[in-house]
Formats: structure tokens, sequence, C-alpha cells
């Protein structure tokens, strides 16, 4: 069940961590996790969004307990390095509230209900987030591609 789902899952945790080493351990952990709970898992739900909720919370409670900011990579792909140093830089200055919704939909494509139930929060908290997080980008990626035109 889980195993189809460990490339999103460590690609999601990067994301959130910003470190490729830190997101393994975030995966390892929450596999275990989930394994260990797998008696908790109700049949004929979304699988994967059960394992994303897992991963999230490992990730938060991690951060919490060692107060570490998390840094997310790009979540886009765009066509050259500079756009993509750019994007980055971006989605990293957004709250990790804002960040891991935009991750989830954006990136990983569930929807506003599925990223709310992984999250815990209510499906118009994750729209609101999302919301926001699109319009800080917008004006951030705005601003420097204005900064381009005028140099």
């Amino acid at each position: 069940m889980a195993l189809p789902h460990t490339c999103s899952l460590l690609r999601f945790a990067r994301r959130l961590t910003g470190e490729l080493a830190t997101a393994e351990d975030v995966v390892q952990e929450a596999l275990l996790q989930a394994w260990r709970n797998f008696h908790q898992f109700q049949p004929d739900t979304n699988a994967r969004a059960w394992l994303f909720r897992i991963v999230a919370n490992t990730w938060f409670g991690w951060s919490r307990k060692a107060r570490l900011a998390a840094q997310a990579t790009v979540a886009a792909r765009p066509s050259t390095p500079h756009e993509t140093l750019e994007v980055s830089q971006a989605l990293d200055q957004l709250p990790e509230e804002q960040r891991s919704v935009m991750v989830l939909v954006v990136v990983e494509g569930f929807t506003c209900r599925e990223t709310g139930e992984i999250l815990g929060i209510p499906m118009g908290t994750v729209m609101s987030r999302l919301s926001r997080a699109r319009q800080v980008l917008r004006e951030r990626l705005s601003v420097s591609g204005k900064e381009k035109v005028t140099r």
C-alpha cells in the first residue's frame, strides 16, 4: 500500500524540510508510524492522503520540538535555472502553512478537501491559504520580472 507512494512522500517531505537527509528521516519515521497504526486505516479511503497526513504530522511534530523553520524547494519546473531560483526563493519565503497547502494542491494534485484532511484543517482554511499563497507568489514573481526589464 505504501510502496507506490514513497517517491511522492519523499518529494513532499523534501519540500517541507528543505533537506534530503531530513526528508528521508521524516518519511522513514512516517512509514514506521503508518505500519504501527495500520489498524487505524479505514478500508475504502484514500491511502495516499492518509500517508501524506502522517508525513505532514511527523514533520510538524519534529519542527515544533526542534523549533526548526521548514524550508521548501521549488514547487514548479520553470524553464530556466534563473526562473527556478526565483520561484524557489519566493516559495521559501511563504509561511509554512501556505507553503504546505501550495505543495499539496499544486504539486501533488490533492483536492482542497483532501489537503484539509491531510493537514487536519477545514477546507475553507485550505482555500484561503492557497489563495493567499498564490497572490503572494504572483506579487513576488511579477516584481522580480519588472526588475529584470528595468535593468
